[in-house]
């Protein structure tokens, strides 16, 4: 009976209901699309199909306002390199982003908030949206110079969305963003990676697989997860991370593992395959947080639950 109620629509749209505030962004970008939703309606990647052409815009990145920008001409060469080669390979990397001192700041101020009862683990070790219970943590992932650097790269501004930080390896398998935060249009999502102590094969470094985001996105209806109007797909995440696996496979991707020295950052495409390695060492830890921005002015969503996604730019 639980897993039924988890899976019904009316549900989410209850809950939705009390969260307008959180989710009136989307109320102008779904009238001017012309779809019938309120902002407490479950949104899915059905919703869009159909919309007359020209809607869909392309998010590609603005190449001369990167140029510009105040991090691309601080950073090294092989980070400069690294952007301007994002729209081919679907990362980038900058080394030593932040400096040990400003690493370690994090790391105390997650040891402190955790041990105040401020933030938790859930059951999936994840320490969620850090960002709403720290200035600190919440002024790293809204630096003015890297959303300059990440706009750029979305072909418009980046907004703040969520905050991750992780005291083990994640050991997930490996997926695309878009099948947990999606946009219309597609790919209007970046994630950004930092490494708040070196990483090495012991402690369960992240994994992609460059080239991967050109591929198609893959959404619920790949793996026959659409549901019907009352209730969400049946299907397990098993099945989602089968089909993921199947693709590989089939397209023989490579797959590179980033063994991050502390401070360095890895930006990735909404659609670029990744996920963490096994955490061989448990003695060891792995301390590293995820930021995830969204294109300003794109419908925000979560495919699998088929919820309008509540965003807080406030702390």
């Amino acid at each position: 009976m639980i897993e039924l109620i988890k899976r019904t629509k009316p549900v989410y749209a209850v809950y939705n209901f009390f969260h307008k505030r959180q989710l009136a962004h989307n109320i102008p970008l779904l009238k001017k699309l012309g779809l019938k939703k309120k902002y407490y309606s479950s949104l899915s990647s059905k919703d869009f199909t159909g919309l007359p052409e020209g809607i869909s815009e392309s998010i590609t990145t603005d190449r001369q306002k990167l140029a510009a920008c105040a991090l691309f001409r601080n950073i090294s060469d092989r980070a400069r390199e690294s952007l301007l080669s994002f729209d081919d390979k679907g990362f980038a990397i900058i080394d030593r982003y932040l400096s040990v001192q400003q690493a370690d700041a994090v790391n105390a101020e997650i040891g402190r908030l955790l041990e105040q009862r401020k933030l938790k683990l859930n059951e999936r070790n994840k320490i969620m949206f850090a960002i709403h219970a720290s200035g600190l943590i919440w002024n790293t992932g809204n630096n003015e110079d890297l959303k300059e650097v990440l706009s750029a790269l979305l072909g418009g501004k980046a907004i703040l969305f969520q905050s991750i930080n992780f005291l083990k390896g994640s050991e997930q398998a490996t997926h695309s963003d878009s099948i947990h935060m999606t946009t219309f249009p597609l790919g209007g999502l970046l994630g950004v990676w930092i490494a708040l102590e070196d990483i090495t094969d012991e402690n369960g470094p992240l994994h992609y697989y460059p080239g991967s985001h050109k591929l198609p996105y893959y959404l619920n209806s790949d793996y026959g997860n659409e549901g019907n109007a009352l209730f969400l797909g049946n299907k397990s995440y098993a099945d989602y991370e089968h089909m993921i696996a199947e693709r590989i496979k089939a397209q023989k991707l490579e797959k590179v593992k980033f063994f991050a020295k502390k401070g360095d950052l890895i930006i990735w495409h909404a659609n670029l395959f990744h996920g963490g390695d096994p955490h061989l060492d448990k003695e060891k830890t792995r301390k590293s947080m995820v930021f995830h921005y969204f294109k300003e002015n794109v419908i925000c969503y979560h495919e699998i639950t088929q919820r309008p996604a509540l965003i807080k730019q406030y702390r």
